[in-house]
């Protein structure tokens, strides 16, 4: 982790945002442009744009809510073995742009290590999932309008400066698949502020809002999308957890008789009730949450087949919220990405450096652990097998 990406999380202010801000109210934290410096610039958007081919929707412009044609800004080509693929024409771009559209990309945390980065520690600290969209304009014209999200974001500005015009929620929590949409917002902000380079915004979901640059001059932001996790999630891993038992799995007596329906329901209603009026219910589907949570992509190239023995190889977690149990027999067990695996006790040091996702020399974690780099590297192999850690080469 950088002092950039620690920058961002540690200035939202830690365990007080946790329980005082997050999902209550926005936040601005004001910073320096240098604060932020590495995780993402002009230059390296350029690169993405060149190097990757990156169709609409992932990559689009956007004006008042309506996405922009994507051939006024790139043409069709056709390749040898006649696949089409859209290319980006710089000029036209730069025409859209200057009239006002909006440079939307989406998931760039998976395009740029530096964002990349910023969105796994946000992913460790508020043990969600993250998806980083990138946004670029030049002009007052909104790209989208008066709108609101339904997921939390953490709003950075990397480059210029952008007028957010706050209006508050006129629902409360509301879902992408919701029963109700939300009244419209008032007609006057309950904040109008600008955010310059270093500046970093929280805003909760369902919370309208309009953002547009200042006329004239260019800005450069990401915003950070956190997975909402909610009572109707908590509900549906009951359901799972529920079909441990018979009358979960039993048919629904759709043709029995008033007592033998009324029978049935309340023995499902005495199961759910069992598991609400439990300890530590909502610690254990956090847990399974933490557990199951998707790995980010990362190939172990040119290892292909098991991790060598070399003391300079590095070695990282591509999951962000590991679990670490040492079990009754004295193994101890890493639950991760869905998967979990069983190691011997003297396994357990090596395994706690990597639980922190930063990169570790084989030779580090083979130290501490007090094994030989050959066994270190098979605890390595079958964690990359299982597609929860990578190798970065060596050195």
């Amino acid at each position: 982790m950088t002092a950039e990406q620690f920058s961002v999380v540690e200035r939202l202010g830690g365990d007080d945002f946790l329980a005082q801000t997050l999902g209550r109210s926005f936040k601005v934290v004001r910073g320096e442009a240098a604060s932020l410096a590495g995780i993402l610039g002009w230059d390296d958007l350029n690169a993405v744009l060149t190097h990757h081919r990156l169709d609409p929707p992932r990559f689009r412009l956007a004006v008042n809510g309506d996405q922009v044609p994507a051939h006024l800004y790139s043409r069709p080509v056709t390749t040898r073995r006649s696949t089409v693929w859209q290319q980006l024409q710089p000029s036209e771009l730069h025409k859209q742009l200057a009239e006002g559209a909006t440079l939307v990309l989406d998931a760039v945390d998976e395009l740029h290590p530096g964002v990349g980065a910023l969105a796994a520690r946000l992913e460790r600290w508020l043990r969600t999932g993250v998806q980083v969209n990138l946004y670029a304009s030049w002009t007052g014209t909104e790209g989208f309008g008066v709108h609101w999200d339904d997921h939390d974001v953490v709003v950075v500005q990397l480059d210029g400066t952008k007028r957010w015009r706050i209006y508050g929620p006129t629902r409360t929590a509301p879902m992408h698949r919701d029963v109700e949409t939300p009244e419209p917002p008032p007609e006057e902000p309950v904040a109008d502020l600008v955010l310059t380079a270093g500046d970093v915004l929280y805003l909760p979901r369902g919370w309208w809002h309009a953002v547009a640059a200042s006329e004239g001059q260019h800005s450069l932001h990401v915003t950070c999308g956190l997975q909402s996790t909610t009572g109707a999630d908590l509900i549906t891993w009951l359901s799972e957890m529920l079909r441990a038992h018979q009358a979960i799995r039993a048919d629904v007596p759709r043709f029995g008789t008033t007592e033998e329906q009324r029978a049935f329901l309340d023995t499902i209603g005495k199961l759910i009730e069992t598991e609400l009026e439990s300890d530590g219910l909502i610690a254990r589907f956090s847990s399974a949450r933490d557990a199951t949570e998707r790995a980010r992509l990362a190939p172990s190239l040119p290892h292909i087949t098991v991790a060598l023995p070399d003391a300079d190889l590095q070695v990282r977690l591509v999951t962000t919220r590991p679990a670490l149990v040492t079990a009754p027999d004295g193994t101890v067990r890493l639950t991760t990405g869905g998967e979990e695996w069983t190691f011997a006790a003297k396994a357990e040091p090596m395994l706690v450096l990597l639980a922190d996702g930063e990169r570790h020399r084989l030779a580090d974690l083979a130290q501490a652990a007090g094994i030989t780099l050959a066994q270190a590297a098979g605890v390595v192999t079958e964690l990359v097998d299982g597609q929860a850690a990578a190798i970065g080469g060596s050195r």
